[in-house]
Order: C-alpha cells, then sequence, then structure tokens
C-alpha cells in the first residue's frame, strides 16, 4: 500500500471545509481542475468516494467524514507541534486564551493578574461564542478556553474541562437607607430586578429559586453581556442578580451593596483545554490552585 500523500489530504481537506470547489481553488492558490485531479488521485488510493455533489456543494459521504475527521486530528496535531517547537527557540513564551463574551471581566483579570506584568510572557486574549472559541482551540490556535458552562467530550474531540471557581450569586444594589437585612421572600417579591438573559444558566437556576418558593419579582431588564449588566447595576438604582465578583470594585468602594446571596444559585468557571502530546508549564501553574478541579 502506497504511503498516504499528505499533499493530497490537505487539498481534501480544505475542500471538506469550504464545501465549494471555486472558493477552496481560490484559498490555496490552484486551479478547480488541478484540485479536482488531486482529490480524485486520493480516491483512487483510499478505494473510496470522498464526495457528493449537492447542486453547486459539495457533500461528504459517510468514507469522507471518516478522513475529514482524521484530517482534523492530523493538521491539528502539525499545528500543535509546530507552535511549541517555534515556543521552545524563543526566548518568549505566548498564552493564547478565549473566553466566551458573556464572561465576567473582573473573573478573567483576578486569574491572569498574577501573570501580568511577567518577563517574556505574552498574553493574547480575544472573546466569541463557545462553540467558535472550540473551534479555534481544536487547531489549537488557542491553549485555553474560558467558560461559565461545562463542556463535554466527545468522539471527535478530546476535552479536558476543569472547574476554575464556583461565585455565589446575589442581589445587589445602591446602598439601602433600611437597616434591617434584606428578606428574600419579602422583598424580593417588590423588588425591581435586573437579571441575566434567558441563556444563562443564572437565569435558569433564578427561575427555579422563584417558582419553589411561590415569588414573582418585577423583571425590568434581561442582559447577556455582564460589562453591561454591571453598568446597570451601577446606575439603574434598580438591584441586579449577578456574582459579585463582577462588581467587585463598586462594592469596595460602597457604590453599590450586598443585599443578600441566593440560596443554592451560583455561576461556575470552566477552563477547557485539548489533550495536547506538550503540557504548557503555565496552564499547569493556573489550574494548579486548590479551587480548580477536573469536570469528568
Amino acid at each position: 500500500m502506497r504511503r498516504l500523500n499528505f499533499h493530497h489530504l490537505h487539498y481534501f481537506w480544505a475542500v471538506a471545509k469550504e464545501g465549494n470547489l471555486t472558493r477552496a481553488a481560490d484559498a490555496l492558490h490552484v486551479s478547480q481542475s488541478a484540485l479536482s485531479t488531486q482529490i480524485r488521485v486520493l480516491e483512487e488510493q483510499l478505494g473510496h468516494v470522498l464526495f457528493i455533489r449537492s447542486g453547486r456543494s459539495l457533500r461528504l459521504t459517510e468514507a469522507g467524514q471518516l478522513v475529514l475527521d482524521y484530517a482534523d486530528t492530523i493538521f491539528a496535531l502539525g499545528s500543535e507541534l509546530q507552535t511549541t517547537l517555534q515556543n521552545t527557540r524563543q526566548a518568549s513564551q505566548t498564552l493564547r486564551i478565549g473566553a466566551v463574551a458573556t464572561l465576567s471581566r473582573n473573573f478573567q483579570e483576578n486569574l491572569l493578574r498574577p501573570f501580568l506584568g511577567r518577563e517574556g510572557l505574552r498574553i493574547t486574549l480575544e472573546s466569541g461564542s463557545v462553540d467558535e472559541l472550540l473551534e479555534r482551540l481544536a487547531l489549537h490556535k488557542l491553549d485555553v478556553v474560558l467558560t461559565n458552562k461545562a463542556v463535554s467530550a466527545d468522539s471527535q474531540r478530546t476535552w479536558q474541562c476543569r472547574l476554575l471557581d464556583r461565585q455565589a450569586v446575589c442581589l445587589i444594589g445602591p446602598p439601602r437607607e433600611d437597616a434591617h437585612p434584606f428578606d428574600l421572600r419579602r422583598d424580593l417579591q417588590q423588588a425591581r430586578l435586573i437579571v441575566p438573559g434567558r441563556s444563562s444558566d443564572v437565569r435558569s437556576q433564578f427561575e427555579v429559586y422563584c417558582n419553589s418558593h411561590g415569588v414573582q419579582p418585577d423583571i425590568c431588564a434581561e442582559v447577556d453581556d455582564m460589562a453591561m449588566l454591571r453598568l446597570l447595576a451601577r446606575d439603574s438604582g434598580d438591584i441586579a442578580l449577578l456574582p459579585a465578583v463582577v462588581v467587585q470594585d463598586e462594592l469596595r468602594s460602597g457604590a453599590l451593596e450586598l443585599y443578600a446571596e441566593v440560596p443554592d444559585i451560583a455561576e461556575r468557571f470552566y477552563a477547557v483545554t485539548l489533550q495536547r502530546q506538550f503540557n504548557l508549564n503555565i496552564l499547569d501553574e493556573m489550574f494548579g490552585g486548590p479551587r480548580a478541579h477536573d469536570v469528568k
């Protein structure tokens, strides 16, 4: 059996990702005919048809999907090898972090604070959806993804998900003149609340709490972005439902006050990495604290 031609495999991989021969040819700077020829050679070598034409697009056959899974792994490992060996030649190290757009900026800064200003370390931080960031992690374009939802491994991705922290969710608002403690069942019923959006796990937990205790608060705003939730909590005069870390500076200054922790509700912060052939020592250092736990 002839050795697999990785040049042909790369051409197949590009077409499979694009789903279109013309776009793939443009990206690879080759003609469509040359690209088609290379893929036919690969199909002949493997003994299976890899694509079925569907209109102007190409659809993977079952064999094609299997080859794509292997190609993803092969080229991701190649990218990891190149990045790792480049870092060994350089005096500096780069830590590439992706964080879901809804994640608290304060939590991210607290996590990174021990590494800021470290000699020889460059940190890149980008935000996006969890799916976008995991795709970049799979291609070894990121070293870790920070998220507030656990991610499970599957047949194609050997994600490693660690619980970094668990933050109680609180009711926080402007300083109160009333000296009596905030009573959840009594005062929550009358409160005007700013809450996370319906896609948030915190929001789901809060609705379960309210339904269980027969409470119907007045929800005046729903906000997906934690940075905006922080601003509204600070400036609106209403009560916000959020982890205290989101408004830690305002709590320290006295601009906001913590009224009460809501029982049995917490936001969890996770770090997702991909199983690697070469471990990054700085990630081991970041996850080495007593609150970092593997999620099974």
